[in-house]
């Protein structure tokens, strides 16, 4: 009986230690700490983008940190600069990510700043990257005999063209695209003073 007690006992040090080490300390740490400047708050609009990109699940491909070079090559790759908790204020939660089935998306807005590349992309991304094993979205958008005004329509290159039609981009789209295009944390951080410190 004693031998179950002190499994007990071990198990529940064990927890509590790595609840303290893991959770509690790193949430005081960066409670203090004060938004970067150089990364403004989304927009409702991109808001809106970044649900989408939680609900279509883009998080379980791409991660969103481009990590330490001591031990990565994701500074080699023209990924950034490593990311910092700065980078992530806005961020409720958070989508750093863990697999890279496709290539990291902190710096997206950066590193591919142009909406019709991304739209065409989202629409058929063997378009774009032929070897890409992504998912076409094409339910985010619609096809019509003829774009109205207004209409952001998308241009599919030979063999995805449609003849005779358009492809326009649904508003779901757009949102996500602006999303993607607000990911540019390729600025140095500002240092800013802890919450609550004096000036």
């Amino acid at each position: 009986m004693t031998r179950i007690w002190a499994l007990l006992l071990g198990a529940t040090a064990a927890m509590t230690f790595a609840l303290v080490v893991l959770v509690a300390i790193p949430r005081v740490q960066l409670r203090t700490l004060e938004p970067d400047p150089q990364v403004p708050p989304y927009t409702a609009t991109q808001l809106a983008g970044r649900r989408i990109y939680v609900s279509e699940g883009c998080v379980y491909c791409h991660s969103q940190q481009v990590r330490d070079p001591s031990f990565t090559y994701d500074t080699l790759r023209g990924w950034g600069r490593p990311s910092v908790p700065t980078d992530y204020s806005w961020d409720t939660p958070h989508l750093l990510g863990t697999m890279r089935t496709g290539p990291d998306l902190i710096n997206v807005g950066s590193r591919l700043p142009d909406r019709s590349w991304h739209l065409l992309h989202l629409y058929q991304p063997r378009a774009v990257v032929p070897w890409s094993i992504m998912p076409a979205f094409p339910y985010l958008f619609e096809v019509k005999p003829a774009a109205a005004d207004g209409d952001v329509v998308v241009v599919p290159p030979s063999p995805y063209a449609l003849p005779g039609r358009v492809v326009v981009a649904r508003p779901g789209a757009l949102a996500l695209v602006d999303y993607l295009l607000s990911l540019d944390r390729t600025k140095p951080p500002v240092a800013t003073p802890a919450a609550g410190a004096a000036p």
